[in-house]
Formats: structure tokens, C-alpha cells, sequence
């Protein structure tokens, strides 16, 4: 072993293994240190509820990570990463029993959508399809790192990017459209009268389309078992169960690399109040289930999709991200819900099923919302309560726990508000530096920001060769 690592990296979540696999396999020498006694962070997978029941205590639904430049690059599928496509990617049902729904095919999704919006849908997505790679590469990145490499794609994305959902979704007449489009604004954890909502919305429909919400066989976990098998296989060395406190009880390296929230950053590195401007942003109260059958979803399309969302007017799930946004109570919350088990049976034991559901709720909320979640669900599922063979319930003092990464339950490690929407951590050339020359961020507090990609790692391991070759 070297006298001094290249890079040491804190916190094993997606984004750190992402910047540990990235140096290793360039011939730097690695080693990684987690608190927790497993890798992963946010993509974990563990019995919550019953034994057998294979559960996802955080993300569970991958459409950026199959569509992620960064996975792709590594060949995860020889480390054992299997994607498995449900037959829909998304449904989204209303109160008649009908459901808007997004699949591979454009045509498909257009028509749930009703004839009068048909049309527009299809000519709101036109312009990027068949277009993934580029657009991935473009958006899932720092804004001024270079040029884009499909300028006229990427300014036309801009333009409908930057727009409120609610903004976005003016071109559609009907209910439905409206309520499918500002769902997937709402996986931004804000109102989605927002600015940039509608980028998240068109980015997730656009991942539909081309490359699918796949679950991953046998749990999130797996991500983050093949980027660690990858990074040993490269020479490099992880180290689980071991807490960093403070910057000297690390190995002497040339770079430190740390995928966590940049409050913990600040802390172990001793940079003061280098992020006293950053900003967490709301949370979610999140249920995990072991189920005796298949959610009894009175839209059929529901009971074939991966990802249910449950809400249904863009009136709603406005109202439901504004209160939690604004500290109140949740009351008649959106759900979003993900069903792995119907297309990975290994999830649960035979005839069984997982199921999860969050609502959004305000950041260190400690009340319970299982009733109206549970309320919620039985609208759009008669009978579900009757399923139900255990409940794993976390709030955000839960989910914090879970992971410290979710400073106040944030599961976003951010607010997507106002500028910090655009510019995260803070205002810098090179966002994954710090005020420490030989000190590194790479968590999803920087661009492009949530999500498992592992694009943020990938970026902030440029960046640190950059400077190792450099010096």
C-alpha cells in the first residue's frame, strides 16, 4: 500500500462509491469510509418489516440511474446490477377509476392523457426524444462546466426547464395532464408553482420514455453492491462501520472527498460557516409495507406500474408541497408509491408483497401521518388496510437517523428553492471544492443534485484529478 492515499473518500452513498470507482479505475490509490455498517446511503435495501420482505428504506425507482452517464460508464452489470423494466413506469389514477400513464411509448401515454391533450403532449416531448444520451450529459451537470454537446437541445431544454410545472402544463386543457405533470414536478420537494419544477417534470417523462423507472433486482442495494465490488476490483479499499469526526482522524491523502451534507462537511473539515447560507428544505413521512397481495388499485393501469402516484389534480399536490414547504400539518397529502415486488417476486416471499408510500411533511415534523396517508391510499384502493401485514413508519427524525445526509428528514440533502434551485452548494466556478484546497464535496447538495446517478460523485472525481494532475 502507498505511504499516502490519492483520495480518501467520506460517506459510501451512491455519489461517494460513484468518485471512489472513477479515481480507482484512473490508477489513483482509494479508500472509503461509512459510518453505517453496510455501503449505500440512500440506495440500501434491508428486512424493515417481516423476514423476507426485502425493503428500500430510501430510493427504490431508478429512471436517472439506467439513464445515468456515469453508471454506464462502468460495466455494474458484470458486478451483478440488473435492471428490471415494470410493465408501466407510472400511472397516475383519478378518482372514476381512470389513470394517466407514462411507458416507452410516446403514443401510449399521450392518449391516457384524453384527446385534448394528446397533441400537446406529444409536441412538448417531440423535440428531445431519441435524444437521452446528450441531453443526460448536458443536464446532469454543472451549468458553466464547458459547452454543451448539444447546444440547440440544450438551450430549447432551458427555456421549458426553467418554467413552474404549473407554468409548463398551461398548454394542456384537461385535469389529467395537468395532475401527471405536476406529480413528477413534485419529486423536486416543492411547491411545483416553482421555479424549475416543469425541468423536473419534462426530465422524469423523458426517462420514461427513453429509458424507463426500473427497479434493480433484489433492492437498491445492488447499485451500490456492484459501484463497491467495481471500486475493490480497481484496487481500491472500503471501510464500513467507522465514523469520521474530524479531518486528522483520517489517512494522510491528497485529496478528501466528502459525500455528505455540507453542514457535516463544514464541521469535520473545520471550514466554520463556509454553508451557513445553505438551506434544507421539507421532508416526507414514509411507510414501507409488507402486503399479503397486490395493492387492490381500482385503475387497472396502477396495478401494472412500478410507481404509482397518488393525488390527483395539480390543485392537490400544490397544496400538499406548499403546506409541508410552509411547516403545516400534512392533511390530504400526494403520494408517491412504488411497487418492486411486482416485477422482482424475490422481494418477498411467495404471493407476498412490498409496497412503499411517502407524503411530504415539514422538515423535523414529529407527528404521525400513517392515518392520512392511509386515508389517501384507500381512495384510490378500497380495501388496502386489510392487506397490510406490517408497517416500517419513519418521519423525518427517522429518516435523518437513517442516513445524515437528511438534515431534518431532507431527503434531498437541499432546498430546491430560489437560487439554491440552480447553484448548490453555493455560488462557485467549481462547486465540488472548497475553501480547503486538498478538500472535496461530492454529495447531492451539489449539481446536478438528488437522485441515484452518481453524477455528482462523477464530477467532483474530475475536478479532483484535474488538481492531482495538475499539482
Amino acid at each position: 500500500m502507498p505511504s499516502m492515499l490519492d483520495a480518501v473518500v467520506v460517506g459510501a452513498g451512491p455519489n461517494g462509491l460513484t468518485a471512489a470507482a472513477e479515481l480507482a479505475r484512473r490508477g489513483f490509490a482509494v479508500e472509503v469510509f461509512e459510518a453505517a455498517e453496510t455501503v449505500g446511503g440512500g440506495a440500501r435495501t434491508e428486512e424493515l418489516t417481516l423476514p423476507g420482505f426485502r425493503h428500500d428504506p430510501c430510493s427504490a425507482v431508478h429512471p436517472l440511474g439506467i439513464g445515468s452517464p456515469a453508471f454506464n460508464a462502468m460495466p455494474l452489470a458484470r458486478h451483478g446490477l440488473e435492471w428490471l423494466q415494470p410493465e408501466l413506469a407510472l400511472a397516475h389514477p383519478f378518482p372514476d377509476g381512470s389513470a394517466a400513464v407514462l411507458t416507452g411509448s410516446v403514443g401510449e401515454s399521450a392518449m391516457s392523457l384524453g384527446a385534448e391533450d394528446a397533441g400537446a403532449y406529444r409536441r412538448l416531448v417531440a423535440p428531445y426524444l431519441g435524444h437521452w444520451d446528450t441531453l443526460a450529459q448536458d443536464f446532469l451537470r454543472t451549468p458553466w462546466d464547458g459547452l454543451p454537446h448539444d447546444p440547440y437541445r440544450w438551450v430549447r431544454f432551458g427555456l421549458d426547464a426553467l418554467q413552474p410545472a404549473t407554468l409548463l402544463s398551461r398548454r394542456f386543457r384537461g385535469a389529467k395532464a395537468r395532475g401527471l405533470f405536476a406529480g413528477l414536478g413534485a419529486h423536486a420537494i416543492a411547491p411545483v408553482s416553482g421555479l424549475a419544477t416543469g425541468g423536473v417534470a419534462l426530465l422524469f417523462a423523458l426517462a420514461a420514455h427513453e429509458k424507463g423507472w426500473p427497479v434493480p433486482r433484489g433492492g437498491s442495494q445492488s447499485i451500490s453492491d456492484a459501484l463497491a465490488s467495481y471500486i475493490r476490483e480497481q484496487g481500491g479499499t472500503i471501510r464500513t462501520g467507522t465514523e469520521v469526526k474530524r479531518l486528522d482522524e483520517l489517512p494522510p491523502a491528497r485529496a478528501y472527498i466528502f459525500d455528505t451534507s455540507p453542514t457535516a462537511l463544514a464541521r469535520i473539515a473545520g471550514l466554520g460557516r463556509a454553508y451557513s447560507g445553505y438551506r434544507y428544505g421539507a421532508s416526507c413521512f414514509k411507510i414501507d409495507y409488507a402486503l399479503s397481495g397486490p395493492v387492490p388499485w381500482t385503475a387497472k393501469e396502477a396495478r401494472r406500474a412500478g410507481t404509482v402516484h397518488v393525488g390527483p389534480t395539480a390543485g392537490e399536490i400544490n397544496s400538499a408541497l406548499s403546506a409541508a414547504v410552509a411547516g403545516r400539518d400534512p392533511s390530504v397529502p400526494f403520494l408517491i408509491t412504488a411497487q418492486p415486488s411486482l416485477v422482482d417476486p424475490s422481494r418477498a416471499p411467495e404471493g407476498r408483497h412490498v409496497f412503499w408510500a411517502y407524503g411530504h411533511v415539514p422538515a423535523g415534523w414529529e407527528g404521525d401521518a400513517t392515518d392520512v396517508i392511509e386515508r389517501q391510499l384507500e381512495r384510490f384502493a378500497p380495501g388496502f388496510r386489510d392487506l397490510v401485514l406490517a408497517r416500517a413508519v419513519a418521519g423525518p427524525p427517522q429518516l435523518a437517523a437513517r442516513n445524515a445526509n437528511y438534515v431534518g428528514g431532507d431527503i434531498a440533502c437541499g432546498a430546491f428553492s430560489g437560487l439554491q434551485t440552480v447553484i448548490r452548494p453555493k455560488l462557485a466556478r467549481v462547486p465540488y471544492a472548497t475553501a480547503h484546497p486538498a478538500v472535496f464535496i461530492c454529495s447531492s447538495a451539489t449539481p446536478p443534485g438528488p437522485g441515484v446517478h452518481g453524477m455528482s460523485g462523477h464530477h467532483a472525481a474530475k475536478a479532483v484529478w484535474r488538481r492531482l494532475r495538475a499539482v
